[in-house]
């Protein structure tokens, strides 16, 4: 009996003492970082691998170092331009000073989501609709900085801001429609325009090749009243071009383009008297 007395005397200790390692041991994953108090001051990281803390005296806040994606709610925005919109976004950012995290800021998370908040109401209130539709990389690149700037005291490093959807008012929508219509008919118009202008210019670079050669002049006038009389059985009476001159149905020498510079070359020189 003495000696089971004897072996439990040196066998609780032993207990102790190990269950007292045992509640001392943390493991730090390779992405954490564990910001470690004793009594209750900062005394420095642990990295990852196995780690013993001194129990009822020190204790570790464990930090995750990867990035981390999280929503911004859809804001109510009113723009440069007086237009209301709703716009929501998502943020990027990951902790890069674990103490800083701890010590700086109760919540970083909690922190990064509402400042990502007011950031957004701030910097798309001073943008335009039409810069807010067509320069998002710019605004995501703007709202970044900001973002990066104002958690960088918390250790938070923001890597992306993306603007994901912006929500415009039904009347908004149908005159940014109009106006994409508006637009196509215009460029629509414009191009017809600069084909009639060249289909002009090669009629008249065409005209004047013809009237240098009376010979080539003459099959294109028989080529084209073959054409007009085809499908059908017609009487063609060729009338010679020199007897049209003669009544003044085809000019003698068309009309060239550079002629009509020529002859405001020369108002421009002799200019008023």
């Amino acid at each position: 009996m003495n000696e089971l007395v004897g072996a439990l005397g040196w066998l609780l200790p032993l207990a102790v003492l190990f269950l007292l390692f045992v509640s001392g041991v943390r493991i730090v994953t390779e992405y954490q970082n564990g910001v470690v108090f004793r009594l209750g001051r900062y005394v420095g990281l642990k990295r990852a691998g196995f780690r013993w803390l001194i129990p009822f005296v020190e204790r570790m806040v464990i930090i995750d170092l990867r990035t981390v994606a999280r929503d911004v709610p859809p804001q109510d925005v009113i723009t440069k331009d007086n237009v209301s919109v709703k716009v929501n976004a998502v943020v990027y950012f990951r902790v890069i000073q674990a103490d800083k995290a701890v010590l700086q800021v109760e919540d970083y998370l909690y922190a990064t989501s509402q400042i990502a908040q007011t950031t957004l109401r701030a910097i798309l209130g001073q943008v335009e609709l039409d810069d807010l539709l067509s320069q998002r990389e710019r605004i995501n690149h703007e709202l970044q900085q900001v973002l990066d700037a104002r958690t960088d005291p918390w250790g938070v490093k923001v890597s992306n801001v993306e603007v994901k959807h912006i929500d415009l008012p039904f009347e908004m929508q149908r005159a940014i429609a109009r106006q994409a219509e508006a637009e196509r008919e215009r460029r629509a118009k414009i191009i017809a325009a600069e084909g009639e202008h060249q289909a002009a210019e090669k009629l008249a670079l065409a005209a004047d090749v013809l009237s240098r050669n009376p010979a080539t002049l003459q099959l294109r006038y028989l080529q084209t009243l073959v054409e007009i009389t085809s499908g059908g059985n017609h009487t063609i009476l060729p009338i010679p071009l020199e007897l049209l001159r003669a009544f003044g149905a085809v000019p003698a020498r068309p009309f060239r383009p550079e002629e009509a510079h020529e002859e405001e070359d020369e108002d421009a020189s002799h200019g008023p008297s």
